[in-house]
């Protein structure tokens, strides 16, 4: 037997050397599919199949150019180069190219990328005199790809009564005009963007019949790469092309289906039984990645699926430890537990940083690991995104409040000064850049200073008294919170993510709504005492300084952490595996709890991320996280219930009371009048320290819930007091405590260990 086929396990040399006819491969996840298409085009060739005849789709080029070398080293020779391997998208321009003639396009169209088709969409809505806060780019252009994806053409997508209430129900009723002018201005610039690539395919194959019968007869067996991840366009092209052969062998899984926000539809894959008559199934289900535990906990989940294909993974493997589910009180708690779990690992197995990976559902949860990461100095690296304090959207928030505490700082002023857009333009800015100069006077002189500056303007106007009215707060010594709760809402810039709907900007707007909740625990979260310190917008804004100036290592190779959403991850894999915030409503997301559909998606996806671990697996949650500025409290995900107990090895770890704010830092940010003078704090200084407490033999910490005003306690270090006084909710309780000689202190109940004496 040829050299090629060795290797395979029994259920991949049947798929490989199926020859004609429909044939579904249902790949469970580290099951070598990558192998088996590759080893079946090479059987194809070997077979006498001519290269030319085969046509291979995949989604990314990476995948195309690993496909086309394997089957080059597996035959020998270069007839691999004659392949139509490539993308959905390189493929189908390549034949429009060709093909350009018929649809009234040059044959040297210009193909224009996501930005390019944005700034068309600018201009359109410009001339249509609309307003493009309203109609942002980035949404328009989302609802004329979804529409293409859909194969719904201008005039369909204006005479559809759906598609136009939806757009009127967000007040956006012209998108099927901009559309229209859109389409018209692509073909009148000889230009198309990426879905035109899949739509213009389609209009060409449903348009011109003798296309349609060239391509049927040149493209004799056609295999798709993760079928589960096609959308409506594809389907349709798909199932055209291979109607006269129907050789059509699709590979996938619909357990790994998670790209619906894309458009695409796991229903291609889990019907493909339904379009073809004889069709040969064969299931991969031997998994060669992960033990048999973490395959064991991924079939219990997935199984609660009702609608997929059925299957049981397994693997000659070893059994493997237990999944470890761990729950915390916070997620900054959630954040600390990971970075203590994988230096411990690090200790005790020898595991290198690059051996692990921390998955989550949302970017905006990557903030409390990158931080704990950095204060245990492991280095790390965001795959497919940005870093939290780096994304655009975190770093205008924080330049607002940086010119609030420092009005002097240009680089933040300029930053913001027309973001959210507020009609200063380009011009206007040059013009104050060069007054500032002239004048030997500070950014903001210049424009809180018209009749010295000469630089007149109402919307500066309006910008100088807003900052100003946010400043007052300072004086007012308001908490960080307050202030950049007051800063995000009058300055526009929070409604203004709100308002754009799109995929992005849904998650600018949930990374700016973490930064509030990270700046909200900041004002709450005590010291190692569990005393409340300097709250400040400078203190918080201190501490914020030295987490983003911590240096990024920028060698993508490099032995580092790997945080990234379970979206990125797909495809990858990683000896050891974190899976955090499963909580419900944000793991499965809260808008997919009403949708039987958009709640098995979920599932979909919690199932990639376990079968991205090879050796171990982490699943963690906290009691609370912030949310919108609340302390909300979570429950577990109903996702971990799934999972059968014998499995799993659970653990708790409480709040560790920590330094946020304190020392020099808190003191440096005090403004002037809050810092005592100087013969004050020389008597301070002078006086005696009170006297060391030392903890009753008995002590033992009572649980806060039932202490009340008047009670007297007992604390590790200040020793006995009684309460004075208490504030906040059930779940942030403050108390005021005399402690005699230590003086009153503000001790936040759920992190100070305090014992009731009476």
């Amino acid at each position: 037997m040829q050299n090629y086929l060795e290797g395979l396990n029994e259920q991949q040399r049947t798929a490989v050397e199926h020859i004609d006819g429909p044939l579904m491969i249902v790949a469970g996840a580290g099951s070598g599919k990558t192998k088996v298409l590759t080893t079946r085009i090479a059987h194809l060739m070997h077979k006498g199949v001519d290269a030319f005849n085969i046509l291979a789709l995949t989604f990314t080029n990476k995948a195309a150019a690993e496909m086309k070398e394997r089957v080059e080293r597996a035959l020998g020779n270069t007839e691999a180069r004659n392949l139509y391997i490539g993308t959905f998208h390189s493929v189908f321009a390549r034949i429009l190219r060709a093909e350009a003639g018929r649809l009234g396009y040059p044959g040297n169209f210009t193909i224009y990328d996501t930005d390019d088709a944005k700034s068309v969409i600018r201009d359109i809505v410009k001339e249509m005199n609309l307003d493009d806060k309203h109609y942002k780019a980035a949404y328009v252009y989302n609802r004329i790809s979804a529409a293409k994806n859909s194969l719904i053409d201008p005039a369909i997508y204006k005479q559809d009564t759906q598609i136009q209430q939806e757009d009127a129900r967000t007040t956006r009723p012209l998108i099927g005009d901009i559309y229209e002018a859109y389409a018209k201005r692509c073909f009148r610039n000889g230009a198309m963007d990426f879905d035109d690539l899949l739509f213009k395919m389609y209009i060409l194959l449903t348009h011109f019949p003798e296309a349609l019968a060239k391509y049927q007869g040149r493209f004799h067996y056609i295999l798709i790469d993760e079928y589960q991840d096609t959308n409506l366009a594809q389907y349709a092209i798909i199932k055209m092309l291979g109607a006269r052969h129907e050789n059509i062998c699709v590979v996938g899984d619909d357990a790994q289906s998670i790209y619906s926000f894309r458009g695409a539809t796991v229903q291609n894959i889990l019907q493909f039984q339904d379009d073809y008559e004889d069709v040969k199934i064969v299931k991969l289900e031997q998994n060669y990645r992960s033990t048999q535990t973490i395959l064991d906990v991924a079939n219990n989940v997935i199984g609660n699926n009702k609608n997929q294909i059925p299957k049981e993974l397994w693997t000659s493997n070893e059994q493997g430890e237990k999944i470890i589910l761990a729950r915390t009180m916070t997620d900054n708690d959630e954040g600390r537990f990971v970075a203590d779990a994988i230096k411990e690992q690090q200790m005790r197995n020898h595991y290198s940083n690059k051996d692990f990976a921390i998955l989550y559902r949302t970017n905006a949860q990557s903030r409390s690991f990158e931080e704990s990461l950095r204060k245990m100095n492991i280095p790390y690296k965001l795959v497919g995104g940005t870093s939290f304090y780096q994304r655009k959207e975190v770093k205008d928030f924080l330049a607002y409040l940086r010119i609030v505490v420092n009005t002097q700082d240009e680089l933040s002023l300029r930053r913001i000064i027309n973001t959210p857009a507020r009609g200063i333009g380009k011009t206007t800015e040059e013009k104050i850049a060069v007054r500032a100069n002239e004048l030997n006077m500070t950014y903001w002189e210049v424009i809180a200073n018209p009749d010295i500056s000469g630089v007149q303007s109402s919307q500066i106007e309006r910008f100088v008294i807003m900052i100003r009215s946010i400043q007052a707060m300072i004086q007012q010594q308001k908490n960080a919170y307050d202030i950049a709760f007051e800063a995000g809402k009058h300055s526009g810039l929070v409604q203004d993510l709100y308002n754009d709907k799109s995929v992005e900007g849904l998650a600018r707007y949930e990374n700016v709504q973490e930064l509030l909740n990270s700046i909200k625990e900041f004002t709450e979260t005590p010291d190692e005492e569990g005393e409340l310190q300097d709250k400040s917008l400078g203190s918080y804004l201190q501490q914020i300084t030295l987490l983003t100036d911590a240096d990024q290592n920028k060698d993508p190779d490099a032995d580092v952490v790997k945080l990234m959403t379970i979206h990125a991850a797909k495809g990858l894999e990683f000896p050891c595996v974190f899976v955090v915030g499963l909580e419900e409503n944000l793991f499965p997301s809260s808008m997919s709890l009403f949708d039987r559909a958009d709640l098995e998606e979920e599932r979909r996806l919690f199932y990639v991320s376990i079968t991205r671990a090879k050796d171990r697996l982490w699943i963690t949650y906290a009691n609370s996280r912030y949310r919108f500025g609340n302390l909300v409290q979570n429950d577990a995900s109903r996702f971990i219930e799934e999972i059968p107990g014998t499995h799993l090895d659970k653990t708790f770890t409480g709040a560790s009371n920590r330094p946020q704010a304190g020392g020099f830092g808190g003191m440096l940010n005090n403004s002037f009048d809050k810092m005592p003078s100087l013969k004050k704090l020389a008597d301070k200084l002078a006086a005696p320290a009170p006297p060391a407490h030392k903890p009753s033999a008995n002590f033992s910490a009572d649980d806060p819930v039932g202490m009340s005003v008047g009670m007297e306690v007992e604390h590790q270090k200040f020793g006995f007091g009684k309460i004075l006084t208490l504030e906040g909710g059930a779940n942030n309780r403050i108390a005021g405590i005399d402690f005699g000689p230590h003086g009153v202190k503000k001790i936040m109940l759920n992190y100070a260990k305090l014992k009731i004496v009476k």
